[in-house]
């Protein structure tokens, strides 16, 4: 139980990224007072657990309605985490690529919304995940709670991250922030590899059957 809790954290923490969302806050940021600092990093935070149990708790019914089914959700959803997880290792990092498109979201005062909420902290990826870690064919009422529960740790982490952001800067820079980004694309690969493989797994099973 333990260490599927541990994998669980670990997979949301990925996706999430919170220490790739930090150079991103600083960029979008830059100028502001501490108070509205603190008044963005919590918005966005605020914003981004929204969205994400948003679709934990809605994202079943959506497949259900589509008819849709496990393995096959499994394994369109391994493959898009791949996805995610090649443009986190080999394309612009997370802090360059996010950071970027800020400038028309600044002028319009929104910048806790986008870029810091979706897509940084609520990207296609953590949405997709929650989805995943929710299946009700698969985890009770009660295990679904304890990933809610994961989730919105790894959000907690977030913004305590974003609420320090400028000494953390400071320490890893911009090169050690995207450095992290790509290590954490690696690990979401093998994640998302390895989702793909038990959902064929299961289809196998299923299909003999």
């Amino acid at each position: 139980m333990s260490h599927n809790l541990l994998e669980q954290f670990i997979l949301l923490w990925v996706v999430i990224d919170p220490i790739g969302t930090v150079p991103v806050f600083i960029a979008v940021t830059a100028g502001m007072s501490r108070a509205q600092h603190v008044k963005t990093a919590v918005q966005a935070t605020l914003w981004a657990t929204f969205v994400l149990l948003l679709f934990l708790v809605g994202g079943q019914f959506l497949i259900n309605a589509l008819g849709i089914s496990l393995p096959a959700f499994q394994i369109a959803g391994g493959l898009v985490l791949l996805v995610f997880a090649m443009t986190m290792i080999f394309g612009d990092s997370k802090p360059e690529s996010e950071a970027a498109g800020y400038d028309k979201a600044k002028r319009d005062g929104s910048v806790a919304v986008f870029p810091l909420a979706m897509p940084s902290l609520a990207s296609p990826g953590a949405i997709l995940a929650v989805v995943v870690l929710t299946d009700n064919n698969r985890f009770s009422l009660e295990q679904q709670a304890v990933t809610a529960g994961l989730m919105l740790l790894v959000m907690i982490a977030a913004l305590l991250l974003m609420l320090a952001a400028t000494p953390i800067l400071k320490v890893i820079r911009m090169s050690g922030a995207a450095l992290v980004s790509r290590i954490m694309g690696m690990i979401l690969a093998a994640v998302a590899v390895n989702t793909v493989i038990l959902a064929v797994i299961e289809l196998i099973r299923t299909t003999e059957i």
